[in-house]
């Protein structure tokens, strides 16, 4: 099981330093708002990979966090592209 969560880990790890590179040199607003939401879903998955490593519901209370976290920052950056302000 530790091999299996080791190599977990390190795929989420490469694939969420692509997300946040993308959220950097995004060419538009849009492709930067998405690289965020999945940046946020990645780190999700990280907590739930260390959660079972660990063996403890820790990290899950952190990934239900980030989870609603990750929502309300789509939301707002989804207004805030419409034009209207984020929470009005």
């Amino acid at each position: 099981m530790t091999l299996v969560a080791n190599i977990a880990l390190t795929i989420l790890a490469v694939a969420l330093v692509l997300c946040l590179v993308r959220l950097v040199r995004g060419p538009h607003l849009g492709d930067r708002i998405i690289a965020g939401d999945m940046a946020a879903i990645i780190v999700i998955n990280l907590m739930a990979v260390l959660g079972l490593r660990a063996g403890t519901t820790l990290y899950a209370d952190v990934g239900a966090a980030v989870a609603i976290l990750a929502f309300i920052g789509t939301v707002a950056a989804a207004r805030l592209v419409r034009g209207r302000p984020p929470f009005a």
